[in-house]
C-alpha cells in the first residue's frame, strides 16, 4: 500500500509538472474551445415563445461592485428590448446570454445619468457587432433628442476611427448612433401605446420622480403575458393601475431606514454635503414595503425589486433591506440580482426563474 501511495504521489507530481510545462499549449486549446462555444451560443433561440425578463443591471448611483447600473431586458418572442442602460450593464450582456448585436430598441424611463450612462457603449457594440445600416431606435419622453445629439457629437471621432479601420462594408456609417422616438408624456392616470408590432405592445405611463421630469414607466404585453417596469418613482397608484393583474412587476426600491443610518454616520464624520444628498434621495423613491403595497393593489403575480438603494453586499444585509416585507403582499417578492432571468411562456401561466 505504501508503494502504491508513493507511486500515485509521483504520478500526480509528474502530471503537475507536465501541466506547468505545457500551460501555454493547454491555455491555447481552452481558449479556442471557449471561442467556439461562445460563437455557437444562442440563449434567446433556446427560450420558449413568450415574454422573458433578464436583469442586466440592478444597482443605483451608489457604488456596488456586484450590481451594474439600472437595466432591464425584455425579450418578446425573438425581439430584444432594453429598458434603461446604466453604467457597466452592457458588460453583463455576454455573460447572461444577451446578444448586444440583436437589440431591437431601447426604452428610457428618464434622464438621470445612472439610467443613460451605458447608452454610448450599447450603441457602439450593437453597430459594430451587427453591421447595421440604420441606427438604434431609442424611445423616451421629451428632451431625448438633445441627449442623443450630445452622444453623437461625443462619439464622432470614434466613429471615424472605426470606419477608417474596418471599412464601410463592415461598419456602415449610417448605422452608427441612435434615432430618437420621442413621445409626449401621457396624461395622469392614462396608458398610451407607443409600440405595437408583431404581437408586441408597449404602453407608457407617467410616474412621479420629481424634481426629475419627465419620468415614465412601461408595460410590455406579448403572448397573453405581461411585464410592468415602474421606472424611478415615489409610491404611485398609477403603477398599480398599469399592472392590473400583470405577471411581473419590476419595481425600484430604496430602504429609507438604511439610508438614514448612512446619513447619520456621514454627518458625524463631518461631510455635510454628502449627508444632505442622502437626506434628499429619500423623498423620491419607493420603499420595499410600499412596492409590495403597489404590487398587491395592482394584483401583480410576482414583484421583482431593482435599482437597489443602498448597496446590499450580502444575505444578512439583504434581510435588513427587506425587513417589513411579506405582510402587505400575497404574491412572491424577489430581490433582483444582476443576471437573474424570469420566463413567462405564452402557452401557460407559469413564472419560471433562473
Amino acid at each position: 500500500m505504501r508503494r502504491v501511495l508513493i507511486g500515485l504521489v509521483a504520478l500526480a507530481g509528474a502530471g503537475l509538472a507536465l501541466g506547468w510545462y505545457f500551460q501555454a499549449e493547454i491555455g491555447e486549446r481552452l481558449f479556442a474551445q471557449g471561442i467556439a462555444a461562445a460563437m455557437n451560443r444562442d440563449d434567446i433561440a433556446a427560450l420558449p415563445d413568450g415574454l422573458h425578463v433578464a436583469m442586466c443591471g440592478t444597482g443605483s448611483p451608489i457604488p456596488d461592485p456586484s450590481r451594474a447600473g439600472p437595466c432591464t431586458a425584455v425579450i418578446a418572442g425573438d425581439r430584444i428590448f432594453i429598458v434603461d442602460v446604466g453604467g457597466a450593464a452592457v458588460r453583463n450582456f455576454g455573460p447572461i446570454g444577451l446578444p448586444v448585436a440583436d437589440v431591437d430598441a431601447v426604452f428610457l424611463t428618464h434622464y438621470h445619468s445612472d439610467h443613460i450612462d451605458g447608452l454610448g457603449e450599447l450603441m457602439l457594440l450593437r453597430w459594430t457587432g451587427g453591421g447595421y445600416s440604420r441606427p438604434l431606435p431609442i424611445f423616451g419622453p421629451t428632451r431625448l433628442d438633445a441627449i442623443l445629439e450630445g452622444l453623437a457629437q461625443a462619439y464622432t471621432p470614434d466613429t471615424g476611427y472605426r470606419v477608417d479601420h474596418h471599412g464601410e462594408q463592415v461598419v456602415p456609417p449610417s448605422g452608427q448612433g441612435a434615432v430618437a422616438r420621442t413621445f409626449p408624456v401621457p396624461a395622469e392616470n392614462a396608458l398610451q401605446t407607443i409600440y405595437n408590432e408583431d404581437g408586441v405592445r408597449v404602453q407608457v405611463f407617467a410616474v412621479d420622480h420629481g424634481p426629475v421630469r419627465p419620468t415614465v414607466g412601461y408595460r410590455f404585453d406579448y403572448g397573453n403575458r405581461s411585464v410592468v417596469i415602474s421606472g424611478d418613482t415615489v409610491r404611485s397608484e398609477m403603477v398599480a393601475r398599469a399592472c392590473d393583474g400583470c405577471d411581473i412587476l419590476v419595481h425600484e426600491a430604496l430602504n429609507s431606514d438604511m439610508v438614514e443610518v448612512a446619513r447619520h454616520r456621514v454627518e458625524a464624520s463631518g461631510n455635510a454635503r454628502l449627508a444632505q444628498i442622502l437626506e434628499d434621495i429619500k423623498n423620491y423613491h419607493t420603499s420595499p414595503v410600499e412596492a409590495e403595497e403597489i404590487a398587491e393593489l395592482g394584483n401583480a403575480r410576482m414583484l421583482v425589486l431593482t435599482h437597489i438603494v443602498p448597496a446590499v453586499p450580502n444575505g444578512l444585509i439583504e434581510a435588513y433591506f427587506l425587513r417589513g416585507t411579506g405582510e402587505a403582499y400575497r404574491g412572491s417578492t424577489v430581490l433582483a440580482r444582476d443576471g437573474m432571468w424570469f420566463s413567462l411562456p405564452s402557452d401557460s401561466d407559469a413564472i419560471e426563474r433562473d
